[in-house]
């Protein structure tokens, strides 16, 4: 019965279990089941919200996804000539790609170890690590584990933007399923270490990619990191500008320990995935980072902030200019619109800054260098100028100080390369390129470029072509030679070696109706305008707005190129990140001068450093070449110049204020020339140290065909008549066989002259003959070309001036004995000529004894004792003055005085 009551008891726990576990499993189904369905229809409302998120986004071709990945900022660099690196181009972030193969394998761990441990694994996402995400972003968890794979950052970055959204979250996760789909794991991991932000550089700059970091922090390449490098620069991406050691100024922060304790999180990780041992690990530990930083190192522009600044306008313009081309625009078309030319300027700064090309120069780095050396330590410029201005604000004047700038170019002839060149003494106090940029009155270099070498080309004038240097007014303008004087004829060689202001201003009016202003525009001096041409002191640099030191320069290697001009560059070539050129420089020699004229006007030249205005320039010098050059000065010595020539290279010097203001005459006991002449020598031995086959060819300018050597009259510039031999004249010059001198049979002629005060002039016929010299003299016929009217002055030797009478007899001398001698006072009457002496007999009787004639001594001696003499002036219509007082010496043995003095009674004055 109890076996019975047992089985039932256990008949009805049975039945309670049983039903209890349906009840039960029937709940779990049901909660399974209404899981499931949640779980579905989050997934289907997830999925449709996902679908709805990126509905509008449109799906990127490979290629597109391709171009844009890569499309990434790259720094463009910049190179001296012969490929010597120079450094970056000035940009916001400092930036260079590289191929996986050259970056260290330790950075490619460190970066998955930290970044992406599953990067080899996953397909762009880890569904996890996203839901982990979600999850912590929803509940606010201050833990943030991030989500997001490599390649979803590299989305990220170079596709989309860095909004915080779920539709930006979205769209990432298809774009990084889609790239993952069409790239390599090894393309993925290139772009990214190309792209992601490393902070800053030991020199302050913003970093990006992985090349950069390296050279920027540490100072190696990325293929030369070590572990303890790669780890520290693998924790930068997370935070860039908490981990970077290095601070806006380049100096390493006081307190880098937030970067130290990321670099050993990163050890650990790779040590925990398997890429390192123990050992490497902590030996990685116990590097000192800090030890291992890279010092500061001064940016291309800190260091040569004329020369960078220069590429980047000349890149740019280059640049711009291809741009355009590439549309279809000539570049005078681009030129004519404003707008157009700022949207092609402003595509070529963005591709410079960005575009990762290699920018080559023609400037030589060791030239350039020793160039700004001796520019900043140069002892001679010359005093500060002061200048003052009124304050706006209060009214008061206001001193300035302004220190006397330089601007000089080197310029290799043949090739147009400029060489080197100098900006300025101070970037930081003036950012005006005064080799490039400033335009001011080039003075006397002006005189070959636009006035005789025009004028030899026309076959107006030669090297022995006589010019009058006599004074010269046109309108109200009358120019001066720089010494106040003038001297006669000169010839043009003399006239430009002594730098004659009023031969140049001469010669340049005779051919101005034939223009020569076209042939500086031939050789690139566009500043100065077509409507210049009608100043004549456009002849001595008097221009509206100047001309530029490289204009300048430029257009004198057009004589050591025998007439043809190459236009100076400075961009070799530019050269995009993928080694193609879309830059180089093709020279475009444009014809000027004939051989023949170039070659004489360097034979002209080659006088001025040879007893000429730029003399002491050959001792200044510690090397001899053939060199051949011209000084120049402009109104009141407001800019000095000297530009020199020989067969391979032209350089020139300038100085002066920015604000034009008079040089000192003399400074340290040199003139202003001399100051100039020794800056341009003491530049050139700097240059030779440097290059001295390039400085200072051993060849010579070689007279080319067509110039022969002949005789001409130096009273006339013609060929010698037998006048001129007679009165020994005969000089020898070089001339273009076309233009060699004319016979000159009337060159001279001989002519009746009085000369007073060593001044010649033509005698009357009514000129008494005693005081009559005869002496050859120029034909005035041969002047009018010159626009002469035969009239000389003081120290002309070949010309003469016509004497006005007054139409009065002279004023008669007075007399006086001194020292035993008969002496008389010079009237100030202009046409008196001489005097004559005549002895006076007791009767009154007077006899001729001498005649004075007004350039001699006006004395007469010896006379006879007792005996009178009286004097008389005689001017130039042979009118005699009355007789002076008479004055007789004392007889033999006589206690009496010289009579000096006035008699009691005058004899008389008839003859």
């Amino acid at each position: 019965m109890k076996r019975n009551q047992l089985s039932a008891s256990l008949e009805k726990a049975w039945h309670y279990f049983s039903l209890t576990y349906d009840v039960v499993w029937n709940v779990i189904l049901i909660l399974l089941i209404a899981v499931l369905c949640l779980a579905c229809f989050a997934l289907g409302a997830g999925a449709g919200y996902f679908a709805f998120l990126v509905k509008d986004m449109p799906v990127p071709s490979p290629d597109e996804m391709k171009k844009e990945i890569y499309s990434y900022g790259e720094t463009s660099h910049m190179y001296f000539a012969n490929g010597v690196y120079l450094g970056r181009f000035r940009s916001d972030l400092d930036r260079e790609a590289v191929p996986l193969s050259e970056v260290s394998p330790y950075v490619v761990q460190a970066i998955i170890a930290t970044e992406d441990e599953h990067f080899y694994e996953h397909h762009g996402v880890v569904p996890k690590a996203i839901i982990r995400a979600m999850f912590q972003e929803l509940t606010n968890s201050p833990v943030k584990s991030g989500g997001s794979t490599l390649t979803q950052q590299l989305v990220k970055n170079q596709i989309l933007t860095n909004e915080a959204s779920f539709e930006r979250k979205a769209k990432e996760m298809l774009l990084a399923l889609r790239l993952e789909k069409f790239f390599s794991k090894a393309d993925i991991l290139e772009a990214y270490l190309n792209v992601v932000p490393f902070g800053r550089s030991s020199s302050g700059r913003n970093v990006a990619g992985i090349q950069a970091a390296a050279q920027g922090v540490f100072g190696v390449n990325a293929k030369e990191l070590n572990l303890a490098q790669a780890a520290f620069l693998a924790g930068l991406p997370q935070n860039p500008f908490v981990y970077t050691p290095f601070a806006a100024d380049g100096s390493v922060k006081p307190d880098i320990s937030a970067g130290l304790k990321r670099m050993k999180t990163v050890l650990y990780r790779m040590k925990r995935a398997g890429y390192i041992s123990e050992g490497q690990y902590k030996e990685a530990l116990s590097y000192d980072v800090a030890k291992h930083f890279a010092a500061p190192k001064p940016s291309p522009f800190e260091q040569y902030p004329f020369l960078t600044m220069e590429i980047e306008r000349r890149a740019k313009d280059a640049l711009a200019e291809e741009f355009a081309k590439r549309d279809g625009y000539k570049p005078e078309e681009v030129r004519r619109d404003p707008a157009r030319s700022r949207r092609y300027l402003g595509e070529a700064e963005k591709a410079l800054r960005q575009g990762g090309y290699r920018i080559y120069t023609t400037i030589d780095k060791k030239i350039y260098e020793q160039m700004q050396r001796i520019a900043s330590r140069y002892a001679y410029y010359g005093s500060d100028n002061v200048y003052y201005t009124k304050d706006k604000k209060t009214g008061k004047m206001v001193a300035h100080r302004q220190p006397v700038e330089v601007g000089a170019m080197l310029i290799e002839n043949k090739t147009g390369k400029i060489i080197s060149f100098v900006g300025g003494r101070d970037y930081r106090r003036e950012q005006l390129n005064h080799a490039t940029q400033a335009h001011r009155s080039n003075g006397s270099t002006m005189k070959p470029l636009l006035v005789y070498a025009p004028a030899m080309e026309m076959g107006v004038i030669q090297p022995a072509t006589i010019i009058p240097d006599l004074p010269l007014s046109i309108g109200s303008y009358a120019p001066k030679n720089a010494d106040g004087k003038t001297h006669g004829l000169v010839t043009a060689r003399y006239a430009l070696q002594q730098s004659f202001n009023i031969p140049a201003v001469r010669t340049y009016m005779r051919i101005r109706s034939r223009h020569p202003i076209d042939y500086l525009h031939k050789m690139g001096i566009t500043s100065v305008a077509k409507q210049e041409e009608a100043n004549p002191a456009l002849a001595i640099g008097g221009t509206h707005i100047g001309v530029t030191v490289e204009e300048n320069v430029n257009a004198y290697a057009t004589f050591a190129n025998y007439g043809s001009f190459v236009d100076a560059y400075m961009i070799e070539k530019i050269v995009d990140k993928n080694g193609k050129i879309v830059y180089e420089h093709q020279s475009k020699p444009v014809a000027v001068f004939s051989p023949q004229t170039s070659y004489l006007m360097i034979d002209m030249m080659r006088d001025v450093l040879r007893g000429g205005t730029a003399s002491s320039v050959p001792r200044y010098l510690k090397f001899s070449a053939d060199w051949a050059g011209k000084t120049g000065t402009s109104q009141d010595k407001r800019d000095s110049w000297f530009v020199a020539v020989n067969p391979n290279i032209t350089f020139g010097v300038w100085i002066g204020y920015d604000r034009p203001a008079p040089l000192e005459s003399r400074y340290k006991g040199l003139s202003y020339s001399r100051r100039t002449q020794l800056l341009w020598a003491q530049l050139m031995n700097a240059a030779y140290d440097q290059n001295p086959k390039l400085i200072a060819p051993s060849k010579r300018f070689l007279m080319p065909g067509g110039i022969v050597r002949r005789p001409y009259c130096a009273a006339s510039g013609f060929s010698p008549s037998a006048a001129c031999e007679k009165a020994g004249l005969v000089r020898y010059d070089l001339y273009n066989t076309k233009f060699a001198p004319r016979t000159g049979k009337d060159d001279l002629t001989e002519s009746r002259l009085v000369i007073i005060d060593g001044r010649r002039y033509a005698a009357l016929e009514t000129t008494p003959e005693e005081f009559v010299t005869r002496e050859m003299i120029v034909n005035p016929k041969l002047l009018a070309d010159w626009g002469i009217n035969g009239e000389g002055q003081a120290g002309d030797a070949w010309l003469v001036s016509t004497l006005k009478e007054n139409g009065r007899p002279p004023a008669p001398p007075a007399a006086r004995l001194a020292g035993g001698k008969l002496v008389w006072n010079r009237r100030n009457e202009p046409d008196v000529i001489g005097y004559r002496v005549y002895q006076v007999s007791k009767t009154g009787q007077r006899r001729l004894v001498a005649v004075v004639k007004a350039d001699e001594a006006a004395s007469f001696s010896p006379l006879q004792p007792g005996a009178a003499y009286c004097v008389t002036a005689v001017d130039i219509a042979g009118q005699e003055s009355a007789s002076s007082n008479p004055v007789s010496l004392p007889p033999a043995g006589s206690d009496n005085k010289e009579n000096g003095g006035p008699p009691s009674s005058s004899p008389s004055s008839s003859e």
